[in-house]
């Protein structure tokens, strides 16, 4: 009995994405800092509508990993302060994440795989 309830638990929080069934332990995420909100929204709007995403860090990236396009290249938990890495592993491969603000600035964090 207690066996098949705990089996239900587990299906209920796999089904409700409460437990992910995949738990990833690296990220490969390229990323853009800059000081203002206002500066990174604008730049994912420009994003969302068909900007390169490489470009915009090339351009407009206080980080030094802007000159290589933003890439970070793979980085596990733990590395990365609390608010960059948990908008780095929520968001899908593939996707960009909303401005994420650390005590660095305003990211925007363009997610390329997960292992």
């Amino acid at each position: 009995m207690i066996k098949n309830i705990c089996k239900l638990f587990i299906m209920v929080f796999l089904l409700t994405g409460v437990v992910s069934a995949e738990e990833y332990t690296q990220v490969h995420a390229e990323h853009i800092l800059v000081k203002t909100a206002a500066e990174a929204q604008q730049i994912k709007k420009d994003i969302d509508n068909g900007g390169d995403f490489e470009y915009y860090a090339r351009t407009y990236s206080l980080c030094p990993s802007g000159q290589n396009g933003g890439d970070l290249g793979y980085f596990g938990r733990g590395q990365m302060v609390k608010e960059f890495e948990k908008a780095a592993f929520n968001t899908p491969v593939g996707e960009v994440s909303n401005p994420v603000y650390t005590q660095f600035g305003w990211h925007l964090i363009k997610v390329l795989d997960k292992k």
